[in-house]
């Protein structure tokens, strides 16, 4: 059985597009990021039509992250996210908006 500690974890860089800015979508991101034990964080882009998001944590909580990006909180309308994967860095303590 793996436990927690031994399963790959990752980072993930997320562009989410569309009517995506005044949904609450960084503050629905953030709950579902600490549901999944995810840290790292979740802000609006000056374009007014993205928001951009940075998380670390175990690769198939990663996954469903992107998995609920696509669709987004009620309200929402996504068109496309782009997403980039890298190594984990630890680099955030949690989760937030920034």
């Amino acid at each position: 059985m793996t436990t927690r500690t031994a399963e790959p974890r990752a980072r993930v860089h997320l562009i989410v597009k569309g009517r995506v800015q005044g949904v609450f979508f960084r503050h629905s991101t953030v709950d579902t990021a600490r549901t999944l034990g995810l840290t790292g964080w979740v802000r609006n882009l000056p374009s007014g039509e993205e928001v951009e998001i940075m998380a670390e944590g175990r690769r198939r909580d990663l996954e469903s992250l992107v998995a609920w990006a696509h669709i987004g909180p009620p309200g929402a309308h996504v068109e496309s996210v782009d997403e980039e994967w890298s190594e984990c860095r630890m680099e955030f303590n949690d989760f937030r908006v920034r």
